[in-house]
């Protein structure tokens, strides 16, 4: 299924769209695509967030939280590396390397990885994108990787995009610093916390199908995310009038 232009719909209706698709990807990774002491979370706290899927350890007490969680299960990224087109790394700052403090929930589960998409409320204000960089650098600060996607294309607040917001600041550089094709708007992104920090980014344009991408359970260890089986089976449930605008057979909802 191709994915659709949201900038079609107001915000509400994209808001619907979202919180459908991450039960959907909760309901997937938690039907085998983790492995065996894995488990993923829809978030359960308000306001600008990135994550929006948790996904947690079950193996670790509060005394081994420098411990990695266990190789057994996921894709060796050094025999199948993921399957994107643009790829880099990134020395993290000195005060970017404390990785001895592990990110938990209530539950006292260890937090491993953050799935988030990016809502247009997150992009509307350049306060909203110093929050969600503020709180998506954080956790790649202490080890937990990161899957974002941004369904929208770069704004005034965003010029290279969400992705470009944060490597401007890893490279702490006062420059523009990553370029969104014209062409291919939307942006994938995946984060492998660790120094360096290892990122795998594809780009893709309205009307092409979503490419599935790697969330990390550990800096060398990863499973694919099937966004385009979850995106269709969200799309099924969207009433057939924004449908008909999203598809631009109806333009009296736009």
């Amino acid at each position: 299924m191709p994915v659709h232009d949201w900038t079609r719909v107001d915000a509400g209706i994209f808001h619907d769209f979202h919180t459908v698709w991450i039960g959907e990807l909760r309901t997937a990774l938690n039907e085998g695509l983790l492995p065996a002491g894995f488990y993923a979370l829809a978030e359960q706290h308000a306001g600008h967030s990135v994550a929006d899927v948790l996904t947690l350890h079950t193996g670790q007490s509060a005394g081994e939280s420098a411990r990695l969680p266990p190789d057994a299960g996921g894709i060796a990224v050094a025999e199948a590396p993921p399957r994107v087109r643009r790829t880099e790394s990134v020395e993290q700052a000195p005060a970017t390397r404390r990785r001895t403090v592990a990110i938990r929930h209530v539950s006292g589960h260890r937090l491993v990885a953050l799935l988030g998409i990016v809502s247009p409320a997150k992009k509307d204000r350049a306060r909203h994108v110093e929050e969600f960089a503020a709180k998506a650098l954080s956790a790649l600060d202490v080890g937990v990787h990161l899957l974002v996607v941004d369904m929208f294309p770069p704004g005034p607040h965003d010029p290279g995009g969400m992705h470009g917001v944060l490597l401007q600041r890893l490279k702490e550089s006062d420059e523009q610093v990553y370029d969104v094709p014209e062409d291919e708007p939307l942006t994938l992104m995946g984060y492998a916390a660790g120094v360096p920090l290892r990122m795998y980014v594809e780009h893709l344009a309205v009307g092409s199908p979503l490419t599935d991408m790697p969330l990390f359970i550990r800096p060398d260890r990863y499973i694919n995310v099937p966004l385009e089986r979850t995106y269709q089976a969200t799309y099924r449930g969207v009433p057939s009038y924004w449908r008909e605008v999203l598809e631009g057979r109806n333009t009296n909802g736009a």
